[in-house]
């Protein structure tokens, strides 16, 4: 994607690009290395609105991928800030649903920062938005 396309086609061309799709699912199945090498390539090559919607998915997979690793302090840092970039977007983007990955990161987010057992809680997952038309992410 060149900075100089228009931004309006932007998430238009991110949803179809197989990678994007490749990094949902990788984030689906807590494959959190791999989800995180699909969005950080996507992001780097992205200058538009769609940015910190990737960052944020990123962030947040990234987070997960600390917990995986035992370093609650990285996880809680990086669920914050990937939080924080999603809270700024809209409630749909590139044909996700964002308010649930929200909620569950802040819900996540709530437990790391009291020290809480993370194991009761879902991890996040990312949902297709009804009536965007794209197919089903398992």
């Amino acid at each position: 994607m060149s900075p100089g396309a228009p931004s309006a086609d932007e998430e238009t061309l991110l949803q179809a690009d197989p990678r994007l799709r490749q990094a949902i699912e990788h984030f689906n199945t807590a494959e959190w290395y791999a989800c995180h090498d699909g969005f950080e390539e996507l992001w780097h090559e992205t200058q538009g609105p769609m940015r910190p919607v990737l960052q944020g998915l990123l962030q947040i997979a990234v987070a997960e991928l600390h917990l995986e690793r035992d370093n609650r302090r990285g996880a809680t840092v990086l669920m914050g800030e990937g939080l924080g970039r999603l809270r700024g977007c809209d409630d749909v983007a590139l044909g996700l649903a964002l308010g649930p990955v929200r909620l569950l990161a802040a819900r996540r987010l709530e437990a790391l920062q009291q020290q809480a057992d993370l194991s009761v809680l879902p991890l996040p997952r990312l949902e297709v938005a009804r009536g965007t038309g794209t197919a089903p992410v398992h």
